[in-house]
């Protein structure tokens, strides 16, 4: 999810252009140095690359699409899988019926287009064990219906740390959490893919912690959001080698966005074989959303260095 994106954490080019990295990065990790984003690594001509798994988030280029136009959009734009947001007009919510269910996991299977996750609002931080407990059973009726549709991941999101809660304990409380998570989702054959998310949450560093108090459950993965925050507390290497063994899926903004190292993100998706999805995640919405997502799917492949067709001499 974004939602933070657009409330309460600054935008990426404000973030960045307010000269707030470096304070904040050392508040988190005393004595680190500021990393600068690591230069493109272009490919080499003639060089074998590894195609990644392209698909979109419904929010918020597709929020207002059913099952069938998500389907035949992403299918023109050269899409493998979708998202499915909460709340959006696809209408994939906990509340389908076992039929209803069943005919959503055949219009997927007779199309081009997977189910490549269920994206909710489930967090874990609230100091309200009844609020706690709540979201956590959410979270298990979610995983039983990404089962039923044949759907491998469910997204949760940590989303913020209470004032007056020890920022220490929250971190575990969202451990233990998604732990319990992680081996519900396990046992339904899914994954529970906790976004890199919240204004103060999304710091990763703190993903880490979170990581850690989970015990690492394997039933429990990292959605890599692209956030400006990636870019402190040592840099975008840095940060993702501490995760990148844990990356389940990825989320993606606009990819024309200079402040933030997508070629950088994408080689090194490509470097470790990544075979999950990476979402495109497009905040404003569009009159010619299949256009947007063309384009964005275009823009990817000449970043991977992967041109399909191939260029070709013309004959003389």
């Amino acid at each position: 999810m974004t939602d933070t994106r657009s409330g309460g954490a600054p935008s990426r080019r404000a973030f960045l252009a307010a000269g707030l990295v470096a304070p904040a990065a050392a508040a988190l990790v005393p004595g680190s140095a500021q990393a600068l984003p690591s230069a493109p690594v272009p490919a080499q001509a003639g060089s074998a690359r590894h195609a990644l798994k392209l698909g979109a988030v419904t929010y918020n280029i597709a929020k207002d699409w059913d099952v069938p136009t998500i389907i035949t959009n992403f299918t023109a734009a050269g899409l493998d899988a979708v998202e499915l947001r909460t709340t959006h007009a696809h209408g994939v919510e906990l509340s389908l019926t076992p039929a209803q269910r069943a005919e959503v996991r055949k219009q997927f299977e007779g199309s081009a287009i997977k189910i490549g996750g269920l994206g909710t609002t489930c967090e874990y931080h609230s100091p309200d064990p009844a609020v706690l407990r709540k979201n956590i059973e959410e979270t298990k009726q979610w995983v039983k219906l990404a089962s039923d549709l044949g759907c491998p991941s469910v997204k949760v999101r940590p989303n913020g740390l209470p004032k007056d809660v020890p920022e220490e304990k929250t971190l575990e409380q969202i451990g233990r959490a998604l732990r319990e998570c992680g081996q519900a989702a396990t046992e339904a054959g899914v994954r529970i893919q906790l976004e890199v998310h919240g204004a103060e949450t999304q710091r990763i560093p703190r993903i880490v912690k979170m990581l850690t108090y989970a015990d690492r459950h394997p039933g429990f993965w990292i959605c890599w959001n692209s956030n400006p925050t990636d870019l402190m507390d040592g840099g975008f290497d840095k940060n993702f080698a501490l995760l990148k063994s844990r990356i389940g899926q990825v989320h993606m903004r606009d990819l024309y966005v200079e402040d933030y190292p997508f070629q950088r993100l994408i080689s090194s998706l490509q470097d470790m074989k990544f075979e999950g999805y990476c979402f495109a995640e497009l905040g404003e919405v569009s009159t010619d959303g299949l256009r947007v997502l063309k384009y964005w799917r275009g823009m990817f492949r000449q970043m991977e260095g992967i041109v399909s067709p191939p260029l070709s001499t013309p004959n003389a």
